[in-house]
């Protein structure tokens, strides 16, 4: 069965094009949006840098030749990926290229790509671990805060902001780490569950994967995906914001 990608390209745009009416309608929306670019800008850095790191350090030199070995956010921005994860809820990076050929040869081909795999969601997660970090220090010596049953309250404006940008920075990483966590491709899920995968069952996942990208789409579409993937996203948001506010004396 062949389903031309440019339909679903259609319904993504209308989908991105209704959410944009939105946003620029609505104030809040539009202020949300602005605290929210640090955020998206630092997920995706951070994800596919880590990407290049994982496979520059198992012997693949292509993403240092190819300039991905760094922080600055151009060389890891895909322009339609960046406006999809701002109007849609989910996007992604310029894809780090790797060439497994040049893997070491002491671990398999399979586990050396899943492990590459593997590293965009790891980062986010810790990118998120360290921002709840900067935030409870910021709740517990800035002026004007206050935690009520593990909501931040601020008094103080400025303050306020700039705890939103934290808060923005540590959901977003949350959010892009689980969501590539889901086994389907074009998702660093399912490279990570083909290394894991018998020989067999790995090239019928490689052979299929046009097919599953299109189920992946179908499913956001109709909303399956994030009525699965936002209450999980919800509580290791809530979970990891709550631990951090207990350690450091807050609730």
């Amino acid at each position: 069965m062949y389903i031309d990608r440019r339909l679903i390209f259609l319904i993504i745009a209308l989908m991105l094009f209704s959410s944009f009416i939105t946003l620029f309608s609505n104030r809040g929306a539009l202020l949300s949006f602005v605290l929210s670019i640090p955020g998206i800008l630092i997920a995706i850095t951070f994800h596919e840098f880590a990407h290049a790191f994982a496979a520059d350090k198992l012997g693949d030199d292509t993403p240092r030749r190819q300039e991905r070995l760094n922080l600055n956010p151009f060389k890891h921005l895909d322009p339609f990926g960046t406006i999809m994860l701002v109007f849609a809820g989910f996007g992604w990076g310029k894809p780090v290229e790797i060439n497994p050929r040049n893997f070491n040869r002491d671990i398999s081909l399979s586990k050396a790509e899943a492990i590459v795999a593997a590293a965009g969601p790891i980062m986010n997660l810790i990118i998120a671990v360290v921002f709840e970090i900067i935030l409870c220090l910021v709740v517990k010596f800035a002026p004007g805060f206050e935690v009520i049953g593990g909501t931040i309250l601020a008094s103080n404006q400025v303050w306020g902001m700039v705890a939103s940008v934290i808060s923005g920075v540590i959901s977003i990483n949350i959010g892009l780490g689980i969501f590539n966590l889901i086994p389907l491709p074009p998702l660093d899920g399912s490279k990570i569950l083909s290394g894991f995968l018998p020989y067999g069952a790995r090239n019928w996942l490689d052979s299929h994967s046009q097919i599953f990208e299109i189920i992946f789409v179908a499913l956001w579409i109709v909303g399956i995906l994030s009525l699965i993937i936002s209450p999980i996203i919800l509580i290791v948001n809530n979970s990891l914001t709550n631990l951090f506010l207990s350690m450091f004396g807050l609730m």
